[in-house]
């Protein structure tokens, strides 16, 4: 049988132990890696492999031992409770041994777990797992998540306490990176709060959600978009001894700008057009590049990208024959000036 998005989010989160079979496929294999761990946990419990109530095995070997997974299913564990074979990154080469298993498949038998890649509606392996009575196919699309599984990932996170607006940004997070990123954003979280009973803030999210940039610049950058030109010297030394190239910094500095010039060129204005980006911003960070974004104005930002892209232009002209960090001081000077113009 065939279960819709809707249908299997609960069906993940409460498997039936009677069925003979699961198959999760779809292109990213990430999405599907964690459905089947959470399938296989509130099947089996957390302690199926310790007490070998769950085999493991790669869909390949099928090919040639077909009939190494129908002695998977059927034998007979040392240990009570449900047991499982997990077969895993299978194509229909594994189709044969899939269905011989289905077809011998009784009442008391192991369950068969299946994750795949992408299958196409013609698979074998999707029409053995559609066409059985007792077994369910589901495939994993890249939707972002919705509030209900950010929510359940939470509470087996062991996370609480958590205000509207910390609920909103972390929705929202979900929907801007991987889920393996997220996955891992939110066990850091539970580490970070271990032990603090207090709301889980903006700020908390922010400390532990993956960053874009490095923090040295960060600084030079709001350094020249807040017109601190005095301040851009000192800083461009300390990125130079990190190791921080002229290129790297002027990519740095591009991105900031255009991420500035999309805030203020919204039509409905700076404030509506930073609830757009992607990735989105939050807390301090936000209200930072909301203010810079509204200083600046979209007509600066523009000749403010037209200095960064004749600045890059430069550093990657064959002729070019001025020191490559001194261009780029040159450069951001230049726009922290722009920046205190009226």
């Amino acid at each position: 049988m065939k279960l819709s998005p809707r249908e299997a989010e609960g069906y993940f989160a409460r498997p039936d132990a009677d069925k003979a079979g699961l198959l999760i496929y779809g292109a990213d294999a990430m999405r599907v890696a964690l459905k089947r761990q959470q399938v296989l946990t509130a099947l089996l419990g957390s302690n199926a492999e310790e007490e070998m109530r769950l085999t493991r095995m790669p869909g390949a070997d099928l090919r040639g031992d077909p009939a190494l997974l129908l002695d998977a299913v059927k034998a007979v564990g040392f240990f009570p409770g449900p047991r499982a074979v997990f077969v895993e990154d299978t194509t229909d080469v594994a189709a044969p041994a899939i269905i011989a298993a289905f077809e011998d498949w009784a009442p008391g038998d192991a369950q068969i777990i299946v994750t795949a890649g992408q299958l196409k509606a013609s698979s074998k392996i999707r029409k053995a797992f559609e066409a059985h009575p007792l077994a369910y196919a589901v495939g994993i699309y890249d939707d972002p998540p919705s509030r209900g599984e950010v929510e359940r990932i939470l509470k087996q996170s062991g996370l609480d306490n958590i205000p509207n607006d910390s609920m909103s940004a972390l929705v929202e997070l979900a929907t801007a990176i991987s889920p393996g990123d997220f996955a891992q954003t939110i066990e850091k979280l539970s580490l970070y709060k271990y032990g603090d009973r207090s709301e889980l803030s903006i700020e908390d999210i922010m400390a532990c959600a993956p960053r874009s940039t490095e923090a040295g610049l960060d600084d030079v950058l709001n350094v020249i978009a807040e017109g601190r030109a005095g301040e851009i010297g000192p800083l461009i030394r300390r990125l130079q001894s990190q190791g921080t190239n002229a290129v790297t910094l002027c990519i740095g500095a591009t991105r900031h700008f255009r991420t500035l010039y999309a805030c203020a060129s919204d039509p409905g204005g700076a404030a509506q057009g930073i609830g757009k980006l992607r990735p989105p911003v939050y807390g301090k960070r936000r209200d930072r590049i909301l203010r810079q974004a509204q200083g600046w104005g979209a007509p600066k930002l523009q000749t403010a990208l037209t200095v960064l892209t004749d600045t890059d232009l430069s550093l990657r002209s064959a002729g070019q024959t001025a020191p490559a960090m001194a261009l780029v001081e040159r450069a951001m000077i230049r726009l922290a000036m722009l920046a205190r113009s009226r």
